[in-house]
């Protein structure tokens, strides 16, 4: 999230210094994004300052909410001359945490801020029509007879819908983690269809305690099904295309 953090704040102050970004006529705007269950916010901060204020928070596993998160930054961003606070949460799914977590810890920052700085969260990264042009461009060399886009999934209706785009683009087969279809039963159908090659591809923001649960999950899986070769990929990375992405998001 610091490294992401921080390509953020690379092009935000290379629009500013060639006043070229897209909010460049908007001044006192401040940027935060987040993500899944350790929902990251990335923060910009437009003001008079020569290089933006760009940090992060989480939903869960800080030692303070989120809400107190959020109105410790809008006091640096309104001792730094900013009064608008723009938070982005960096979230595949418009699951739970998006929907209703998020939003609930706005409103509550909101309130304890008062009129000093307005807070406004922006879509999800996923909501982003570019996202699943960055993964097909990150698994285009992968070379299997089927692929399988292994997301975290939403028991929320519609939570997934997105994820199947995706999946379409790139001619894969989905799972989840936390709701049907599971890999395992995924891999069982393509192996009983005779497929011999089967790569996985993690739809997740970043590494973490799912990432190595679903790396040791394919191990185990690699052999129970000895006959085919399990290939895994990497998570989507704090990556330049991402950041781009992000501002793009927030200059909508």
């Amino acid at each position: 999230m610091e490294k992401l953090a921080e390509l953020v704040r690379d092009r935000l102050r290379t629009g500013l210094k060639q006043g070229t970004h897209a909010l460049s006529v908007q001044t006192n705007r401040y940027w935060k994004p987040l993500e899944a269950n350790r929902i990251t916010a990335s923060t910009w901060i437009r003001s008079s300052a020569e290089y933006p204020l760009v940090g992060t928070a989480t939903l869960e596993l800080a030692e303070e909410p989120l809400h107190q998160q959020i109105r410790q930054f809008a006091s640096v961003a309104l001792a730094a001359g900013c009064n608008h606070l723009q938070l982005l949460p960096l979230f595949l799914l418009p699951g739970v945490h998006v929907v209703e977590d998020i939003p609930q810890e706005v409103a509550l920052a909101q309130q304890e801020v008062g009129q000093a700085v307005v807070i406004n969260q922006r879509p999800h990264i996923g909501d982003h029509p570019g996202l699943s042009k960055l993964v097909a461009t990150q698994v285009a060399t992968v070379n299997a007879d089927v692929k399988i886009l292994l997301s975290h999934g939403s028991r929320r209706v519609g939570g997934n819908e997105s994820v199947e785009a995706v999946a379409k683009q790139l001619g894969a087969m989905t799972a989840y983690w936390s709701v049907k279809p599971t890999l395992e039963e995924q891999i069982e159908g393509l192996v009983r269809a005779g497929y011999k090659q089967i790569a996985i591809l993690p739809y997740f923001l970043f590494s973490g305690g799912i990432t190595d649960a679903i790396a040791q999950m394919v191990t185990e899986l690699q052999q129970q099904f000895a006959t085919v070769e399990l290939s895994l990929g990497e998570p989507i990375g704090a990556t330049d295309q991402l950041a781009d992405l992000l501002v793009e998001l927030i200059a909508r």
